[in-house]
Formats: C-alpha cells, structure tokens, sequence
C-alpha cells in the first residue's frame, strides 16, 4: 500500500475560521461515506455520500424547544439539476455526479467563464495536501493558508 489509511488536520481558512479534515479509508461501517460538515455560530449542514439525496441542515437561531437538524431532499423542482432528471422525490445516484461535472464545464467553456470550481483551486488543494503530507513525514507544524 502506498497510501495512508487515515489522516488527520486542522487548518486555519483565509477568513480565520478553524477548519479540522479527517480522511480514512477504513472505517467501521462506512462504506464511501465522504461526508462534510460545516458548522457555525448560526448553524450547521452536513451532507454524506452515503445518502446522496440529502442535506442535514440546522438553524441555531431557531428556540431550543423547536430546533434541531431537518433533512432536505435535494430532488424538489427548485434543484438546479433536477430539470435533466426524473420526477421529483426520485433518487439520483452517484454516476450522475459526473454528469453535473460534465454539464458545468462544458457550461462555462460555452458562455466563457471559469469553471468553479477552478483549476487553480483544484492546484491549491493539491499544495495544502502536499503540506499535509510534508508535515506528516517530518513530523513538523506548517500553516499553509487553506482556501
């Protein structure tokens, strides 16, 4: 094996925000879970590949007696794929991430604006893993500014 089975770090984004990442390639009873949180002083989404549909959304500005995370299915009309798609409330599946892919670049290519994202944040990306990796291997602290 070549790579790592799990990582680890925290980063500070150019806002200032505290960003963690956690990446492993086996975990027990995940499958390809690849899920992200982002969570604020006024709430937090979360979303998991493993239920491709869906977004977990909470709005702490709600009272405390009616709050909580709700889930939104991403298949309502109002969607931005969904007018190349079935009906409402059917399930779209992973190959179909790769069509939004396709569809997006293409789109900007024809109407000539940048793809989003960019290639050159796919670069950055690219330099804070290779940080992480460095960091890793020397067992040193680097402060890379995230995107």
């Amino acid at each position: 094996m070549t790579v790592d089975d799990a990582a680890l770090f925290t980063g500070r984004l150019a806002s200032g925000a505290l960003a963690s990442f956690e990446e492993r390639r086996t975990a027990a009873g995940r499958k390809n879970a690849l899920s992200i949180e982002l969570n604020g002083e006024r709430g937090s989404l979360a979303f998991d590949l493993e239920r491709l549909n869906e977004l977990s959304f909470h709005d702490h500005t709600e009272p405390a007696v009616t709050a909580g995370f709700r889930r939104i299915l991403v298949t309502e009309p109002e969607h931005p794929y969904l007018e190349g798609w079935w009906p409402p409330g059917h399930a779209l599946g992973y190959e179909h991430t790769f069509v939004h892919q396709a569809r997006d670049l293409v789109h900007a290519i024809a109407t000539g604006t940048e793809p989003q994202p960019s290639f050159a944040d796919g670069l950055q990306v690219q330099r804070v893993l290779a940080a992480v990796e460095e960091s890793a291997e020397k067992n040193a602290v680097y402060t890379p500014v995230l995107l």
